[in-house]
């Protein structure tokens, strides 16, 4: 069954009681409140930067909550910070629910219709195959407002801070030692997401292995079959004696769930910037990325400058290839030229269980290997120092 999807329409966080994280999403990351809904017992808020939405569901009370107390999605469980609801548009919300129903997918939110003077939506949830993540379905083709019915807009000017971010780029997930084939088919069956390889070396039916010896990570990737832009990156840990950051989000999470997502921004370095001089914190790559053989002439071909990078941690990434194996030229960028840009956020909730990415693309639709590398090398560092 190949669904009828758009991009995400928005991603939950659950903040737990007495937790702040809209403040920073807000003040540091510049996302700007667009719509607030509040009960005796939540307050759900939605945050807007280009087309990429948070929805935050913040505890007003220690216990007591339920799936009735919010809107739009479910009680997660358990009551840490998490990313765990991915909002999809679709265009027939009765007739999908009815089809994943029939697959022995549990929705938790049936079709309903919620309206206001602004129009109607129609809006299901079903759990996934990952862990606390479930997907709101909803058809919002009949609706005017700024967000959705049952919240109350609040007015206020998009900040003009430089730090420019356009859609939700990809989402990944992590799982438990053997659970991300099982997640793959999940999405496969049920949405028609389809194989994204992530290396021009990877195999298809065994995904791409990252490390060795014992202490590893297996990737695998998907995106939607109509192309909407909509990627998930699914990781698991091969390690077996040595944690790594995929143990320890599973640990801390309490499962599998979503680690973190990529928001795509049209000028990396600006943006970079911008969230340093709020506040935001970032990873650190390895020094020996910048001087490793190869690297600056790489970044000069790309146009770029090596100290800047170097100063502000950003990973460049010729090497990216398609699901097709051949570099992407989507944006009128030549494949010779086409590379990709990123960095990476500290954790947003006190535990390691949610960061944020910043990705600038210039013709390339998949995943740099070095960055992944780069990435792994700088979160075990990380983590190292927590210890």
């Amino acid at each position: 069954m190949a669904a009828s999807l758009s991009r995400p329409f928005f991603l939950s966080l659950h903040v737990p009681y007495g937790q702040g994280c809209a403040q920073d999403l807000a003040a540091a990351f510049r996302f700007q409140p667009v719509a607030v809904r509040e009960t005796p017992r939540v307050r759900q808020l939605a945050l807007r930067r280009g087309a990429a939405v948070f929805l935050l569901n913040q505890r007003l009370a220690p216990a007591g909550i339920s799936n009735h107390d919010f809107l739009y999605d479910v009680d997660p469980r358990p009551t840490l910070g998490t990313a765990s609801n991915v909002c999809l548009e679709v265009d027939d919300v009765p007739g999908l629910c009815a089809q994943l129903q029939s697959r022995g997918c549990t929705l938790p939110v049936p079709p309903v219709e919620v309206r206001d003077e602004r129009g109607s939506v129609t809006y299901g949830v079903v759990s996934s195959a990952v862990g606390n993540v479930s997907h709101t379905l909803l058809d919002r083709s009949r609706y005017r407002g700024p967000f959705l019915p049952g919240f109350q807009p609040i007015r206020g000017a998009p900040p003009g801070d430089g730090a420019e971010v356009s859609h939700f780029d990809h989402i990944t997930y992590v799982c438990p030692r053997g659970g991300t084939q099982a997640a793959l088919e999940w999405y496969r069956r049920c949405f028609g997401f389809r194989h994204f390889s992530l290396s021009p070396r990877q195999q298809p039916a065994q995904g791409f292995v990252l490390g060795g010896h014992g202490a590893g990570m297996l990737l695998r990737a998907l995106q939607s079959a109509q192309g909407c832009g909509c990627k998930l990156v699914l990781a698991e840990s091969l390690s077996e004696s040595v944690p790594n950051q995929v143990d320890t989000f599973l640990e801390q999470h309490g499962g599998a769930g979503i680690q973190h997502v990529g928001l795509c921004t049209p000028d990396i370095v600006s943006a970079t910037r911008a969230l340093r001089r709020a506040g935001v914190r970032f990873f650190t790559p390895p020094a020996a990325y910048y001087s490793q053989g190869g690297k600056e002439e790489e970044v000069r071909g790309a146009g770029q400058d090596p100290c800047t990078l170097a100063e502000l941690g950003i990973l460049l990434d010729t090497a990216v290839h398609g699901d097709s194996g051949q570099l992407g030229s989507s944006d009128g960028v030549s494949p010779a030229q086409s590379y990709l840009m990123q960095i990476f956020t500290h954790p947003l909730f006190s535990e390691e269980t949610f960061f944020l990415e910043l990705i600038e693309r210039r013709g390339a639709p998949g995943f740099g290997e070095g960055n992944i590398r780069a990435l792994w090398k700088a979160v075990q560092v990380y983590m190292d120092q927590r210890q």
